[in-house]
């Protein structure tokens, strides 16, 4: 049994560790370690000239700062020091326009943190400075990572006269190593963000990251890594190459984020997919992530390298990007970020003549002029390529007024085609017609609809913008639904006026052809059914051009025969059907004789002559 004097020395002790407890002061989370090397790279001396320097200490709570101009708001995270996301200003979301567009909201990290060899992202929490001379234009950023990496990265807005200066942000990075040994830095990588689609109905082609090396630029959609038939799923996929990248970056169908070092280095890029909702019922969606590994290079103890990079964050357009291969300091093939492909030749030209176009035409009407563009833009084209239609056009009504002769040689020679085909070439030929010369014209809009379709398709200028009862010249024209089906007025006018532009062009070939040239302007009804109105608007456009040429084409006086003296050149079509009509008639031939090989027949044996003995 204790006594009452051992009693109460327990409470009174009992007491005073409780008040220790309670007053006691609490430890301070320590997520970045402040050593003297931290100390001196994060000194007034190695900031950048004329800042003013306000320490932020370190917190495990994020804290943004806003860097912003005219056009972006860039939101920079201390959570791994680097951009959380870019909003435009100008451009507003596809569903509701109260909305600005956010870049890399999807991101799951900043564009420019770090990651480590195996594809994590970094979440140091880094303490920052902030230029209070000129504010929203400078942050700094300083850690040490769990690696023994010191890493200060200075973000600042674009202060040059470039094209699309405002969506330029730079990023000055120093790297420091505190440990005793080599760190190799091909170890980590600098994230480039993420893309997702804009809506939900954006194809996910247009969703994806790319990598621009040799002169050539490479691109992986989102679906790429589903694989198919020849190829498995893959989680990740890495450039390859040798060549030195010049820049990196991630996409979706208006807007890119573009990361150029400021010198091209052999390094390798890698992308993985993720899923995204753009609203919180809404389906799952395929998006991107990717990184560029940082150069191979060798960090000595207490040896700084100092890396610079441009960071492009805007919408992709095409005047804009060309415009950047001519300014000096940002690098060439600035343009392939426009993803035209095969018919870039036809889409570049056509998109500076749109843009041209409206120019001229927004001096005078500021409402609708895009619409307005794209017609003229369409009969100018039509204007150019009318020699072409109107030689077409003869040639059909020509070839329209052998077509008895040609079903008599079809029911002379129902049994050999061989003899059909040389007889119709020689009519052709004695008539001075050339077969393919209805079907150039069209052969010519195949380009043109495609580099129009590609144009139109990554045409940023036409987002949120209206012509008559389309809403956005980007998105299709749908007024009302159906049972959940858009009714979707432009593509229905598009596969009308096809229709009698059909029925108007003379009747050339047999039925089956005719039947499956009377199909194409349905195939071409769902094909421009749920793509931007502006393609439907420029086939309707055309289609209605065409129809006006070829009525004017038909009051024209009808061409004549004119069976030539000379039995007329040979064509090119001719010469190869008649060397194929040869070489069919020696298949024949070779297949009638059995393939068998001539067979001297033996010479009789002569007898011997019987011996005679001796």
């Amino acid at each position: 049994m204790y006594d009452r004097k051992t009693w109460v020395v327990l409470a009174i002790c009992g007491v005073l560790i409780a008040l220790n407890i309670h007053f006691a002061p609490k430890k301070q989370p320590t997520p970045v370690k402040q050593s003297a090397m931290t100390e001196e790279v994060i000194s007034d001396a190695d900031a950048p000239s004329g800042l003013s320097v306000e320490t932020q200490p370190p917190s495990t709570n994020e804290e943004t700062v806003v860097l912003e101009n005219e056009e972006v708001i860039f939101t920079l995270t201390n959570i791994g020091a680097g951009i959380k996301h870019a909003e435009f200003k100008k451009h507003q979301e596809v569903n509701d326009k109260t909305k600005n567009v956010l870049i890399n909201r999807h991101g799951g990290g900043p564009i420019g943190g770090f990651l480590d060899s195996n594809q994590n992202l970094d979440n140091t929490s880094f303490s920052y400075k902030l230029d209070q001379s000129n504010p929203g234009k400078t942050a700094v950023y300083i850690a040490e990572l769990p690696s023994g990496l010191i890493v200060k990265k200075t973000y600042s807005l674009e202060e040059s006269k470039i094209p699309g200066q405002n969506f330029f942000i730079n990023l000055a990075m120093v790297i420091q190593n505190t440990t005793q040994a080599n760190l190799d830095l091909s170890e980590y990588s600098l994230y480039l963000g993420s893309a997702a689609p804009l809506y939900e109905k954006e194809r996910p082609t247009h969703t994806g990251f790319f990598w621009y090396e040799g002169n050539e630029m490479h691109f992986e959609d989102a679906t790429a890594f589903k694989g198919g038939w020849f190829s498995s799923e893959r989680s990740i996929i890495t450039s390859e190459s040798d060549n030195s990248i010049a820049y990196a970056g991630v996409t979706d169908q208006f807007f890119s984020t573009v990361v150029r070092p400021k010198k091209a280095e052999k390094t390798q890029v890698w992308g993985k997919p993720k899923q995204v909702r753009l609203t919180k019922n809404g389906q799952s969606l395929p998006a991107v992530r990717a990184a560029m590994v940082f150069p191979e290079t060798t960090l000595a103890p207490a040896s700084p390298v100092v890396l610079e990079y441009k960071i492009y964050t805007g919408p992709k357009a095409n005047t804009t990007l060309r415009e950047l291969d001519n300014a000096d300091g940002v690098g060439k093939g600035w343009g392939e970020i426009m993803q035209y492909g095969w018919f870039g030749f036809v889409s570049r030209p056509l998109n500076w003549l749109l843009n041209t176009l409206h120019d001229g035409i927004d001096n005078f009407s500021t409402t609708e002029s895009w619409g307005i563009a794209i017609i003229c833009l369409t009969i100018i084209v039509r204007i150019l390529i009318w020699p072409l239609h109107a030689k077409s056009t003869r040639a059909m009504k020509r070839m329209s007024k052998l077509q008895p002769k040609m079903a008599e040689l079809k029911e002379k020679y129902a049994d050999d085609p061989t003899k059909l085909n040389t007889e119709m070439m020689g009519i052709y030929r004695k008539y001075g017609i050339n077969p393919l010369g209805g079907c150039l014209p069209m052969f010519i809009q195949i380009p043109i609809f495609f580099g129009f379709f590609r144009m139109l398709d990554y045409a940023v200028e036409l987002r949120g913008e209206s012509f008559l009862w389309v809403n956005d010249l980007s998105q299709p024209d749908t007024l009302t639904s159906f049972y959940g089906i858009p009714i979707n007025i432009l593509p229905i006018v598009m596969a009308a006026t096809s229709v009698i532009q059909m029925a108007m062009m003379p009747k050339t070939g047999d039925k089956m052809q005719q039947r499956i040239m009377m199909f194409m302007p349905l195939m071409f009804f769902f094909f421009c059914y749920n793509y931007a109105s502006a393609l439907a608007l420029y086939w309707t456009v055309q289609n209605i051009f065409s129809i006006g040429q070829t009525y004017l084409m038909n009051k024209m006086p009808e061409p004549e025969l004119v069976l030539r003296k000379d039995g007329g050149k040979k064509s090119w079509v001719q010469r190869m059907a008649e060397k194929q009509a040869e070489m069919q008639k020696a298949q024949a031939k070779r297949a009638k004789s059995g393939g068998m090989r001539n067979v001297t027949p033996e010479a009789p044996k002569k007898k011997r002559p019987p011996r005679t003995g001796g």
